[in-house]
């Protein structure tokens, strides 16, 4: 069964006070093994008791879904920009709605990507060559920019969406340790 709850077309009950269900964590990213599935329900402004109870029962109806252990957390947004919530950066970063199925971010009127600068300059010819073929493909085979999204800004810059990190760290480090990863929020 698929990790991405975002993905599927899930029927939940849950009350106005819900301003999203959002995944987030090792779930979302492509290439991992997640143990878990961690869900943050982020509420309106209500009573830290009826947040608690309201996300159970949203727990309950995504547990059906899910062969994995749910995990899951409940924030208002006071709660979750808090200086002491962990979770921040990767419930804003890599964070995917249950019900808009898109980055939560968005609803904020922010867009996540990760720019990867890499330099090819001591590398020899025949690695440049396999560093093209393995972002723009060969022979017809799709490279990892056109299979996941990713531009090409310019020479040495890169632009891929959070959840697929993974994928083209693993792919780069085989063939240069040159390359520094930055994360963006852009409106």
């Amino acid at each position: 069964m698929t990790q991405k709850l975002w993905q599927k077309k899930l029927k939940l009950n849950y009350s106005k006070d819900v301003f999203d269900i959002v995944q987030f964590g090792s779930s979302v990213i492509e290439g991992e093994e997640p143990r878990d599935l961690d869900i943050a329900v982020i509420f309106q402004k209500i009573p830290l008791k009826e947040q608690l109870e309201q996300a159970q029962e949203i727990k309950k109806q995504l547990q059906k879904f899910s062969e994995s252990p749910i995990h899951i957390n409940s924030f208002d947004f006071y709660s979750l920009f808090d200086s002491s919530n962990f979770a921040k950066e990767n419930i804003l970063f890599y964070g995917k709605s249950v019900i808009s199925k898109d980055h939560f971010i968005k609803k904020i009127g922010l867009s996540p990507r990760i720019n990867i600068l890499y330099l090819l300059k001591n590398l020899k010819k025949k690695d440049k060559i396999r560093f093209n073929y393995m972002l723009c493909g060969k022979r017809g085979k799709y490279g990892l920019l056109r299979k996941y999204s990713g531009k090409l800004l310019k020479p040495g810059l890169i632009e891929i969406l959070p959840e697929h990190k993974n994928v083209f760290i693993e792919a780069i480090r085989k063939i240069t340790p040159d390359f520094k990863i930055k994360h963006i929020l852009f409106s």
